[in-house]
């Protein structure tokens, strides 16, 4: 991997840091308005729409086409989109910006763990803090998976799954509306959060998870997963110009969290090195890709 891969690597995965780590206030201020279920449903369907519309003009009608492989890309898109977007704001519901963005910045372990788990690699408390990190774990299934369709491209396996996670989304949203766990908003409520649904959408959404794919799909999930740790920087940033005031062993957790997940992919990459050419021997700066990622290609 040349330098200026790495580069424009690092760039797009530090664009979807950054924007997800604004998510976390805005959604909070979007809550008390409008429930998880809606949210989700809103934030997904139209950007699922605006990423088929990106798809079908940048490559082309035939990539819309699943070739045989839609019910992993659903099942991937339902892990990734509902599994995360629902986890995560019904765990805001009963959490803190601040909490769910340090467990987000859990998921290089989890990374590990995950791959471990379905490929064989060697190598907070409370109900709100609990359904986060299940939606970390969500994400990183979904993150993984892509290695699964290395000839898509990261629009195209970003708009296809986002599409198929629709029905489970829609479905889970009809489900709590019909137990009564969630009441439809009326049009009002929806328009009185439009600025916070336009950053949801267009920055944290179509932005975020379009650069976080096409990082990954440059740098592989072992590299790319560690930019995870800009977003509880962005959210505690975020937090103490609103003048949120906090502890000092919340500072000193983010802290310990943030290091452990540096140090464990430093590890990650110091075990996979005898498989990978010896970068000092060509004179570039690398980033090691596992075996396990998909092959690097060009961001649409």
């Amino acid at each position: 991997m040349n330098r200026v891969t790495s580069l424009r690597g690092a760039g797009l995965l530090l664009m979807a840091a950054i924007a997800w780590g604004g998510l976390f206030p805005v959604a909070m201020v979007t809550l008390p308005v409008l429930d998880p279920f809606h949210m989700t449903a809103i934030r997904y369907g139209i950007t699922a729409i605006i990423f088929v519309g990106l798809l079908a003009l940048a490559e082309g009608p035939q990539a819309l086409k699943l070739e045989g492989r839609g019910l992993r890309a659903a099942l991937l898109g339902t892990a990734g989109f509902a599994g995360l977007g629902l986890l995560l704001f019904v765990g805001l519901q009963h959490s803190r910006p601040e909490h769910g963005a340090i467990i987000m910045a859990t998921q290089p372990l989890v990374a590990a763990v995950v791959a471990w788990w379905l490929r064989g690699f060697a190598g907070g408390t409370g109900v709100g803090d609990l359904m986060m990190f299940l939606g970390a774990v969500s994400w990183v299934i979904y993150s993984l998976g892509a290695a699964e369709f290395p000839s898509w491209s990261p629009l195209r396996y970003t708009a296809l799954t986002c599409m198929l996670s629709l029905p489970a989304i829609l479905g889970l949203t009809m489900i709590a509306i019909a137990t009564g766990y969630v009441s439809t908003p009326s049009a009002g409520d929806v328009e009185s959060v439009g600025w916070q649904l336009a950053y949801i959408i267009g920055i944290a959404s179509v932005l975020g998870v379009l650069s976080w794919n096409a990082g990954n799909k440059l740098l592989g999930v072992t590299n790319g997963i560690l930019f995870i740790n800009f977003v509880p920087v962005t959210v505690f940033a975020i937090r103490i110009a609103q003048g949120h005031h906090f502890q000092p062993i919340e500072f000193v957790g983010a802290a310990l969290v943030i290091g452990a997940m540096i140090a464990n992919n430093v590890v990650v990459r110091k075990v996979a090195a005898p498989a990978q050419p010896d970068a000092k021997k060509t004179g570039r700066f690398s980033l090691r890709v596992p075996a396990g990622a998909a092959k690097p290609e060009a961001c649409p």
